[in-house]
C-alpha cells in the first residue's frame, strides 16, 4: 500500500531504542515516531508511553527518497489544554520535567549563576497595567542592570608618556 505524507494511519510498534519508536504500517512498511513526537509533554522513557506489539495512530510527517518514513503520535493527538484557571498548566500529572539526575529538582533562576536577577516563574502581571507600562518598566530596570555591569571608560591622555617621569 503507498502511504502520503499528512495521512493518519494505525500500526504497530514493533521495536523501541532510547531514540524513539518503530511502528510497522499497512502493507509491511516500517516508519519511526522519534522521542520527540511520542508525546505534547517531555518523555525521558520511550517505555513509560509505548509497549511492544501495541497499536497506535501515527502520522506521516514524511517519506524520505532513500523510503524513510517519519511519523508522529502527537500530531495526532488534540492540542493540549491551558488552564484557564490563572494558575500555570502542566504538561504531567506531577507537573512540569521530571527531576534532573540525582534527584534533584530543575533550577528556576536567582541563586548565584545563570541568569541572575531573572525567574521562570516571576509574579503574574496586573491586569490594571497596560503593555506599553509593563515594557516601560522592564526597560528602565534592564537599562539600570545593565548601567551597573558597563566598566568605566579610560581617558586617552590621563597617563603621562613613558620616559617622561618627573624626579624631583
Amino acid at each position: 500500500m503507498q502511504h502520503e505524507v499528512g495521512s493518519i494511519v494505525e500500526g504497530k510498534v514493533t521495536g523501541i531504542t532510547k531514540f524513539g519508536a518503530f511502528v510497522e504500517l499497512e502493507g509491511g512498511s516500517v516508519g519511526m515516531v522519534h522521542i520527540s513526537e511520542i508525546s505534547q509533554s517531555y518523555v525521558n522513557d520511550i517505555n513509560d508511553y509505548l509497549k511492544e506489539q501495541q497499536i497506535v495512530k501515527v502520522k506521516i510527517l514524511n517519506i524520505g527518497d532513500d523510503g524513510k518514513i517519519s511519523l508522529s503520535i502527537k500530531r495526532t493527538l488534540p492540542p493540549p489544554q491551558h488552564s484557564q484557571q490563572g494558575g500555570s498548566s502542566h504538561r504531567r500529572e506531577g507537573g512540569g520535567r521530571p527531576p534532573q539526575a540525582g534527584g534533584r529538582p530543575p533550577r528556576t533562576g536567582g541563586g548565584n549563576g545563570g541568569n541572575r536577577g531573572f525567574s521562570s516563574r516571576g509574579p503574574a502581571p496586573s491586569k490594571d497595567n497596560s503593555f506599553e507600562d509593563m515594557l516601560s518598566k522592564f526597560m528602565k530596570s534592564s537599562d539600570e542592570k545593565f548601567s551597573d555591569t558597563k566598566q568605566p571608560e579610560r581617558r586617552r591622555g590621563s597617563r603621562q608618556k613613558r620616559g617622561s617621569y618627573d624626579y624631583d
